[in-house]
């Protein structure tokens, strides 16, 4: 049976004092640097090449909020600014940023429903794509907000990121996972592999970190798994999901009668969820699929 979830105020609540970073970042091409020339001197301006290596811009949560992931790898440039730099900006120049911003792919910049409406004093934060509005989170005007609003956004931001709908926790599922199992994370960095680790580990310290491809293979033999070729499921195999090159891009755990605890992303926004093998199979369809079993 469906059901729908949602974060709880708690969690909404740590949303809401980690989304939006204390400094801001943009992403310029050369051009677009030359045209704030004369507004840089109380920024920093790092090379693209260096930033990707630079230890203070690697963590999660920055490369969750700005989605590092879909910035266009033809933009050379990083603008670190205090908070109140973009407010010293004309007007006309802010939004030509804004709209930069989201032409290279930058995150913080969300389409909104009509029917949302926010304080007049934010509208330059809004900008129009394709006849909607989107709006522009930065660190100045998200101090400026209230809370009732921050929820609010908070809540709808999410729902862009994943449908809330999952399926009910099954009486046969392990109890140890109920904990987690359709609810939301308060903080980023747990992934879909972290999520089987936890699952066949019972470490709950491990549903928490950011488990990458080479790690969660060593785990997997070491707690005596290996791939099987039966195609009849049983509880606790791990489904894993691989691209031509060989690279995990997705796992989850079977709980049994087809359903699995799964997380589809490392920001807070990717719930762990109980879904079903059909749905998975639908979200990873253009992948080679593996079924490992415990020996």
């Amino acid at each position: 049976m469906k059901i729908e979830i949602r974060p709880s105020q708690e969690t909404l609540e740590k949303w809401i004092k980690s989304f939006v970073p204390e400094n801001d970042l943009f992403f310029l091409s050369e051009q677009e640097l030359t045209s704030l020339e004369e507004y840089l001197h109380t920024v920093l301006v790092i090379p693209r090449e260096e930033f990707k290596a630079h230890h203070s811009f690697n963590q999660i949560q920055l490369a969750n909020s700005y989605e590092y992931w879909n910035i266009s790898k033809d933009v050379p440039y990083v603008l670190v600014a205090p908070k109140d730099w973009i407010t010293t900006l004309p007007a006309e120049k802010k939004t030509h940023l804004f709209h930069m911003q989201m032409k290279n792919g930058r995150g913080l910049i969300y389409p909104l429903p009509t029917s949302f409406i926010l304080p007049s004093e934010i509208n330059e934060y809004v900008i129009e794509s394709d006849n909607q509005p989107h709006l522009v989170l930065q660190r100045a005007i998200w101090e400026e907000l209230s809370y009732p609003i921050k929820s609010a956004l908070m809540t709808e931001i999410a729902r862009q990121w994943e449908t809330w709908s999952c399926c009910e926790y099954p009486e046969h599922a392990p109890f140890y996972l109920k904990k987690f199992a359709n609810t939301f994370p308060s903080h980023s960095g747990s992934n879909c592999l972290s999520a089987v680790l936890f699952a066949i580990t019972q470490q709950e310290w491990m549903i928490h970190e950011w488990v990458h491809h080479q790690t969660f293979i060593m785990r997997l033999k070491q707690a005596s798994y290996s791939l099987t070729s039966s195609e009849e499921l049983v509880q606790g195999d791990i489904a894993i999901w691989e691209n031509r090159q060989g690279v995990i891009q997705h796992a989850a755990y079977h709980i049994g009668d087809e359903l699995f605890f799964n997380k589809s992303g490392q920001t807070f926004f990717n719930p762990w969820k109980i879904v079903d093998f059909a749905e998975l199979k639908e979200n990873w369809n253009e992948c080679k699929i593996s079924i490992y079993r415990k020996t």
